[in-house]
């Protein structure tokens, strides 16, 4: 049964088709035309349950409050729920049946995941961000990333509810939607940079058009006026890319009133930078940072990166952003917002934070 999951795995890929029940029956009768209606249809129900079905991980989904599943080795499984990394009893049966699901979940985005091209980063049409990459590039077996989508979207009253926020935190906060500041979202993997940005933003208010871009969908904002847009990869022979730098530009077509990018990690700073200088204010986006004071500098680092002089970076950025929110490091098991600070010029003309507050949960 093995060999001919793959084989239908296989021309799924090369036909470029939504795996769904009219498409594998085609290829299946096309693969096995003598195949007998019943034992098509089992087939089909069985190759529909082996693409979609999340096997032995299946379970854990079900998990209050997962953001992640982290697959290490086939009898090596991780999650987390929050409050930092917990090991599972969960395993795959061998390290050949581990690897076998991370291909079928790359036919499900069209992706191949072998010898010739050994590691797959989709999303699901459920909405998980999924990556996995094949030994020997992992040296301990095929390891597997999951992200989970939020199941509903927290409030800023929930956040304070949930300790997340105090109460003047909170103020600030407000304050700066309500007053159309730029800002930055800022922290590291896992501190609830996408949580906070979403409930920010379902405080603007429902007569602004807001137009978000990522490289997958992540912000779930409770707003009546949201676009989204998202980056493709390109496929198996390399066309068909829509990078972020593009989304970007195509974004100040749209009429938006904010420009909001899931997370700025490239050559999309240069254009993003040019946008909120051209108005936009109220905009935001999160970026990977450790603290407050090294946002500049990984702003900096970014547009190095996309050619842009220091001078002409530290400038557009001076008057892009006004506000950094820094989240607290989720290592501590503890999210929430560690600080807000300002952004203003050194004595040598280059942008540095200055502290605005700091929370009384940090």
């Amino acid at each position: 049964m093995l060999n001919v999951l793959e084989q239908i795995q296989a021309a799924c890929i090369e036909a470029k088709v939504e795996p769904n029940a009219e498409s594998i029956s085609q290829i299946v009768r096309s693969l096995y035309p003598a195949t007998p209606h019943s034992d098509l249809v089992e087939l089909v129900d069985e190759v529909l349950s082996s693409i979609f079905g999340l096997g032995p991980l299946e379970e854990l989904l079900f998990l209050p409050n997962l953001t992640d599943i982290l697959v290490n080795r086939f009898d090596d499984v991780w999650i987390d729920r929050g409050s930092g990394l917990e090991k599972t009893e969960v395993t795959f049966s061998s390290e050949a049946a581990a690897q076998e699901f991370a291909k079928r979940i790359a036919t499900r985005g069209h992706r191949r995941l072998d010898d010739a091209q050994p590691f797959v980063d989709i999303q699901t049409d459920s909405g998980l961000r999924f990556h996995a990459m094949l030994p020997p590039i992992s040296s301990a077996g095929v390891t597997i990333s999951i992200r989970t989508p939020q199941r509903h979207s927290l409030s800023l009253e929930d956040m304070i509810a949930n300790g997340n926020l105090d109460f003047v935190t909170y103020q600030a906060i407000c304050e700066v939607v309500d007053e159309h500041k730029s800002f930055i979202v800022s922290g590291g993997t896992g501190s609830g940079k996408t949580t906070l940005l979403a409930a920010m933003l379902a405080r603007v208010p429902n007569t602004e058009r807001i137009v978000v871009i990522e490289d997958s969908s992540e912000l779930s904002i409770s707003h009546p006026h949201v676009v989204g847009i998202q980056a493709r990869l390109s496929n198996s022979e390399g066309a068909g890319g829509i990078t972020m730098t593009d989304l970007v530009r195509q974004s100040l077509r749209m009429r938006p009133d904010r420009i909001v990018v899931g997370e700025v990690r490239g050559r999309e700073i240069s254009d993003l930078l040019l946008a909120l200088n051209t108005g936009h204010k109220g905009s935001a986006t999160t970026i990977h940072a450790d603290s407050a004071i090294s946002v500049p500098t990984r702003i900096e680092a970014l547009g190095l990166l996309a050619g842009l002089p220091r001078e002409a970076i530290h400038a557009q950025m001076y008057s892009a952003f006004d506000v950094v929110i820094q989240m607290r490091n989720a290592r501590n098991g503890m999210r929430g917002v560690a600080e807000l600070a300002k952004f203003i010029r050194a004595s040598d003309g280059t942008v540095i934070t200055q502290s605005l507050l700091t929370a009384s949960t940090a």
